[in-house]
């Protein structure tokens, strides 16, 4: 159904049919009930804090299990944040997150994967055409510039990459 023929549908529903499909589809999808709850109660802290507990567990585990170390858990995060219109300060700050608490990880136990550092790569590349696109350069400048740093620090071998993209983002602004 297109959503053209959507509209002609909806056009002939009453009040009364309209609050009942939508009451249905509420109770029916996970995802219709997680919209609803966020447009009318937006507790954006409150979800930011349960993502970044996820990201923190992932590198730190409480028990004694392997870090699992996925960047997955936060773009899984991100991409839901991006679905339900969340603020994009909010967004960017997951994802800086995300390569910092990585950073941390690598800082104290290191890696060996390349996986591990074209993934933070990726991210850090990301985060940066989303913060370009939203025009939050000046908010981020400063951590971005911290990232890029300690990938040096930490003798990361594609730390000449985020330098790149770093002093690409300072020619946008």
């Amino acid at each position: 159904m297109s959503k053209r023929d959507l509209k002609l549908y909806l056009q002939d529903l009453n009040k009364e049919q309209l609050r009942d499909q939508i009451t249905e589809l509420y109770s029916q999808f996970r995802e219709v009930k997680e919209y609803y709850d966020f447009a009318f109660k937006p507790n954006e802290n409150k979800l930011i804090d349960e993502c970044k507990f996820k990201i923190t567990k992932e590198y730190f585990p409480k028990n004694k299990r392997r870090a699992k170390c996925r960047r997955s858990v936060a773009q899984n995060n991100i991409r839901h944040f991006k679905r339900l219109g969340m603020e994009p300060t909010l967004i960017v700050d997951i994802m800086l997150f995300n390569i910092e608490i990585a950073q941390t990880y690598s800082a104290e136990k290191g890696f060996k994967q390349d996986a591990f550092y074209k993934s933070m790569l990726k991210s850090f590349e990301e985060a940066i055409n989303y913060i370009t696109e939203q025009g939050l350069i000046q908010d981020f400048l400063v951590r971005l510039q911290k990232i890029s740093n300690e990938s040096t620090i930490q003798n990361w071998y594609n730390s000449r990459l985020f330098e790149k993209l770093l002093n690409y983002l300072n020619n946008q602004k």
